[in-house]
């Protein structure tokens, strides 16, 4: 099974404007569930591989859509962890290229109070953290201690710091940690920009470069439209263009990415990234690829069922 942590939440995405000589302009907002490490569940899920979700949800309506949207995908809810609090809102604005820029609400809300459950299902091969779950205490501790003992025991982790700094108090004592992470760290993923802000502005790439030194096996950067490239401790660099797409927003298209690899890496039974050479490489990107095209395509985080990859050219 692959087990994702982290926080499951509802993204206020813009609807159709308002009156503007009433609401200045303003555009209503359509809840949409999502969340980082929610969307990789999803993902995975949906694309047929053994997946749960490790968090903690409100009993609120918001967070009942929340579970009954993972068990619709196939995730497994035997981790999930409830509570009264609130659900963690995201108010989200797109940019005139539908890319989303976040406010978030996170004031005493139920996922930053998980608690650690103790050692994982011996069936649990993956697990992948990331997002406000690695930030937001007391739960960044908890997750914090589970990714050290089951990187111990030899599970498959990965991480995916999704940068939002707004809620970063202070940059430097994350980058501190951030480093601590990556020896328990396996599959790095992150965006240029997460790259460059975590290495206080220094090239992605050689950034990527320095992080495999620091323990980890694979750095995977998502580029826009660039595509993606995967920088490996054997020094490799593998690059796929981004698959076409009609993009209506870009929520989830990181997301999207992490699951897919994610799937194509449980399917083949990968247990050790660096057995994996640059065609493997090639072949598990140009998968994420199709996968978060079509996940663009759509609005809000709206990860492909197995079926759909199957019938998209």
């Amino acid at each position: 099974m692959i087990v994702v942590g982290g926080e499951a939440l509802v993204d206020m995405v813009p609807g159709e404007p308002l009156d503007s000589t009433v609401d200045g302009g303003l555009r209503a907002l359509l809840p949409r569930l999502g969340g980082g490490p929610y969307n990789v569940a999803l993902a995975a899920g949906r694309l047929g591989v053994p997946s749960g979700f490790l968090s903690r949800v409100s009993n609120d309506r918001f967070g009942e859509a929340l579970v009954t949207r993972l068990h619709a995908s196939g995730v497994d809810t035997g981790l999930l962890q409830r509570g009264d609090e609130p659900t963690t809102l995201a108010v989200v604005a797109l940019d005139e290229k539908g890319a989303a820029h976040y406010t978030f609400y996170t004031e005493g809300t139920a996922d930053r109070l998980v608690a650690d459950p103790g050692p994982l299902p011996e069936d649990v091969k993956m697990l992948c953290l990331g997002t406000l779950g690695m930030v937001l205490e007391p739960g960044v501790s908890a997750y914090e201690a589970i990714l050290r003992r089951e990187s111990a025991r030899g599970v498959l982790t990965a991480l995916d710091p999704n940068i939002r700094a707004a809620l970063i108090d202070d940059p430097a004592a994350y980058r501190a940690r951030f480093v601590s992470w990556l020896p328990h760290v396996r599959l790095l993923k992150l965006s240029d920009d997460d790259a460059e802000w975590l290495a206080e502005g220094a090239d992605a790439v050689h950034a990527a470069k320095s992080w495999v030194a620091s323990g980890v096996d694979a750095v995977v950067l998502t580029r826009g439209a660039e595509g993606i490239a995967v920088i490996t401790a054997a020094g490799e660099l593998a690059q796929v263009p981004s698959a076409k797409a009609d993009v209506v927003d870009t929520i989830g298209a990181g997301d999207t990415v992490q699951g897919a690899l994610l799937a194509w890496l449980y399917q083949r039974d990968v247990r050790d990234l660096t057995t994996l050479g640059e065609s493997e490489w090639t072949e598990a990107l140009t998968f994420a690829a199709k996968a978060a095209a079509i996940t663009v395509s759509r609005s809000g985080a709206e990860p492909p069922t197995a079926q759909d990859m199957a019938s998209t050219v």
